[in-house]
């Protein structure tokens, strides 16, 4: 496996607030487009990025429109954004992140939910029992899926455990979450429809009618998402602003619009 590390800058909690990631050769890269989907090639297990540790509150993410698209606090009307406490919740319920390499295209209507993509890598939500740091990489088995609709676009949570947790052997299945560790799921469920509601917005909804999918069904879904980061990053598709700068990948230190300017950046 790959090792990876990172550099923040500025304060946490602030505007100016970054993490930025470096390969094992001290050289800058983008967590989005460099570090590989699979985190055992010939395996299906996944790499995780995590942006946010179980048990807080801020709504970190991968900035997609950034050079290098580092971690960073979401804003919203110029103020940092924070998940309220949704009783009886506190802050986000998993490791929450997303797997590099993946991509849900807001063009392509998905055939399952009937609903664009969200613009983003797609989302996991980590079950396993170690609280997660910003910006650390695990590799996770994938257990199910969640299909968000979140105003209006479609917003996959991938279901997943750190192959390194005490009880990962034990989880193969979505089943395997419901048995295992009762009500998790239907907390999930609940956290994901009711998270926007202090902030004055609607509940959001479901395809499946809340349902959970299998692990075969989000192993596909994860797939099709990295078939549209392919087309992303070798400008096949329009990906708008979102930047494609990075260092290991062959000609592609572009953002990934097909009208814009070659993006750089010094460090």
């Amino acid at each position: 496996m790959a090792s990876y590390s990172v550099e923040e800058r500025g304060c946490s909690n602030s505007l100016d607030y970054r993490i930025y990631f470096k390969n094992d050769q001290g050289e800058y890269i983008s967590p989005f487009h460099d570090i590989p989907i699979n985190g055992d090639p010939g395996k299906d297990v996944f790499n995780m990025v995590v942006e946010i540790p179980r048990w807080t509150n801020a709504k970190m993410e991968i900035a997609t429109k950034d050079p290098l698209n580092p971690i960073k606090q979401d804003v919203k009307k110029g103020k940092l954004r924070y998940v309220a406490n949704v009783f009886p919740h506190k802050g986000y319920i998993w490791n929450y992140g997303a797997i590099p390499q993946t991509w849900e295209d807001p063009a392509h209507k998905d055939e399952n939910t009937g609903c664009c993509g969200d613009n983003d890598p797609i989302d996991v939500c980590e079950i396993g029992s170690k609280v997660c740091s910003r910006g650390e990489i695990i590799q996770v088995k994938v257990l199910g899926t969640l299909a968000l609709i979140d105003e209006g676009e479609t917003d996959w949570k991938i279901i997943a455990i750190n192959i390194e947790d005490p009880d990962a052997a034990k989880f193969n299945n979505i089943d395997d979450v419901r048995r295992i560790k009762p009500g998790y799921l239907e907390a999930t469920v609940d956290w994901f429809r009711k998270y926007k509601v202090p902030d004055g917005k609607p509940e959001n909804q479901f395809a499946f009618n809340g349902e959970f999918k299998d692990r075969d069904f989000a192993i596909d879904v994860i797939k099709s998402t990295h078939k549209f980061w392919k087309a992303l990053v070798t400008k096949k598709t329009d990906g708008g602003e979102i930047c494609c700068t990075n260092t290991t990948l062959a000609d592609s230190s572009f953002c990934c619009s097909q009208t814009s300017a070659a993006s750089t950046v010094t460090s």
